[in-house]
């Protein structure tokens, strides 16, 4: 695996990564992903090498193909309110700085759950890396070189960057 794909495995990855292992996901099971930018795109390709069935979820129609080529069996469209299947988990993971209302009572009925994660520990890691060095799992990024990192932070902060953007020594 080369240093490309495996930095952003560090954070983003094994960001994704832990939900997977507290939830005990199998390849007989049914995983959604909200959100199919640079932790949703490494969700889907994780899942895919476990064998999960995967469904994401996308508010933008037009990465449809692009999100399939990665290993989602269905892309639905985010905007589409729909509840949480009975007996399922919402997960939540990154820097979600807003609260967000859970009705309890909801949750209650149908045997639902709300839970969230930090990164993974020294042997999840492992576990990750391994994964993805034998399923050759690796993030989709564009690369700049570090000298126009200034270039690099407009193209994320204009939304053009295509789910990571790395930076290359070039000193």
């Amino acid at each position: 695996m080369d240093i490309t794909s495996a930095g952003p495995l560090l954070c983003g990855g094994m960001t994704v990564f832990k939900p997977l292992l507290m939830h005990h996901v199998t390849a007989t099971s049914r995983v959604g992903v909200i959100g199919i930018g640079g932790l949703g795109h490494m969700a889907i390709k994780l899942l895919r090498a476990m064998g999960a069935e995967v469904t994401a979820f996308s508010s933008n129609a037009s990465k449809t193909e692009s999100i399939k080529a990665m290993g989602a069996d269905r892309v639905v469209n985010s905007r589409d309110r729909q509840a949480l299947a009975p007996h399922g988990k919402f997960h939540t993971v990154g820097a979600v700085m807003k609260p967000f209302e859970v009705p309890a009572f909801s949750l209650i009925l149908g045997d639902r759950a709300v839970t969230g994660s930090s990164t993974c520990s020294p042997g999840q890691l492992r576990k990750l890396m391994r994964l993805a060095s034998r399923a050759d799992v690796a993030p989709q990024v564009e690369e700049f070189p570090m000298s126009k990192i200034n270039e690099a932070l407009d193209h994320v902060r204009a939304g053009k960057a295509n789910y990571g953007v790395v930076l290359k020594a070039d000193f």
